[in-house]
């Protein structure tokens, strides 16, 4: 199984959103830290809020920030949400699929229930497990937003090598 794309970039967003909760986070900071585009990250973004994850201001001083705590958003929620559309396999697309063995095979059914019990086990995993004491991903997140472009007032410069401090 592969995740698409959003997917991913939904679950980068949602972490780094989690990492500085509390705050107002830029979009360009976000694609900068997840290594997306500011286009497909504002489209991710655009779900996401339509779904009530994230709460968007727009404008100068705008951004984003999670409308709930990480602890109640649970990452197979969101799976479903960005990969409902998108179908495991042909067979999955009536409209197209040109499978001539689509009426009699049983690998669909065996396909479903697996996808079902993959959902099953992401939906015991919340966005607050994922980021909750991880240290590695919220030093990842700080070196990102050191290193933000000059268009995020909100995120901290760059800092001159050999002038880093621990």
């Amino acid at each position: 199984m592969r995740l698409t794309t959003r997917t991913n970039l939904a679950i980068r967003a949602l972490m780094y959103c989690a990492v500085h909760e509390g705050r107002v986070s830029r979009s360009a900071e976000i694609a900068e830290a997840c290594n997306s585009s500011a286009n497909h990250l504002a489209q991710v973004v655009n779900t996401l809020h339509a779904h009530g994850f994230l709460h968007a201001t727009r404008g100068r001083t705008g951004g984003v920030s999670l409308v709930r705590a990480a602890a109640s958003i649970n990452i197979g929620e969101v799976f479903r949400l960005f990969e409902a559309e998108t179908p495991f396999t042909e067979c999955y697309q009536l409209e197209t699929n040109t499978c001539p063995l689509v009426s009699a095979c049983r690998l669909r059914v065996a396909i479903g229930r697996a996808l079902d019990a993959f959902y099953r086990e992401m939906e015991n995993v919340t966005l607050e497990d994922l980021v909750k004491g991880n240290g590695e991903l919220e030093g990842l997140f700080r070196i990102a937003d050191r290193a933000a472009p000059a268009g995020c007032p909100n995120a901290r410069r760059a800092v001159p090598r050999g002038r880093q401090t621990a």
